[in-house]
């Protein structure tokens, strides 16, 4: 638990006494985050266009589909990062994403350029994500795009 009266730079974690989280846990957050995405769109698709639209060949069937497929999905992530330093899936598996620097929490900027960063990451064949294994850091080039690096929140640990 924090301090009340702490200040925010007292908040900050000490980068140089971290645990960076590899890339196990991270692909096991993201399956839990793409669990999290199906349950919450899924039953709004169904409601709206019927059991139709999961038999469909098309990959967008209009711009409700497109909003609650990509774009709330998108919002959701940036914001979870924003206001709490990680998806639900880091948060099962204890990790948080901080500035890389300052071990701060990251920027608006940070979070919108680690999304953005995503699609590098995986447009060579992910070998952006596979990078966290053999990084000393454990980023991936989203990571490094943005200047984060996800580290273990385990409050248990020393």
């Amino acid at each position: 638990m924090t301090e009340p009266d702490m200040t925010e730079s007292e908040l900050a974690v000490d980068i140089k006494t971290v645990q960076y989280v590899g890339f196990w846990p991270r692909l096991g957050a993201s399956v839990i985050d793409s669990i999290c995405v199906i349950l919450l769109t899924y039953p709004f698709l169904y409601l709206i266009y019927g059991a139709e639209y999961f038999d469909s060949d098309g990959s967008v069937q209009g711009w409700t589909d497109f909003i609650i497929t990509y774009l709330l999905p998108i919002i959701a992530v940036i914001l979870f990062w924003i206001y709490k330093s990680a998806t639900p899936g880091k948060m099962a598996v204890s990790a948080k994403i901080v500035d890389e620097k300052t071990g701060k929490k990251p920027s608006a900027k940070q979070c919108v350029i680690r999304y953005l960063g995503y699609y590098v990451s995986i447009l060579a064949l992910g070998l952006g994500f596979f990078w966290i294994a053999w990084d000393n850091k454990k980023q991936g080039w989203h990571d490094k795009m943005a200047g984060t690096v996800v580290i273990s929140d385990n409050k248990f640990s020393s």
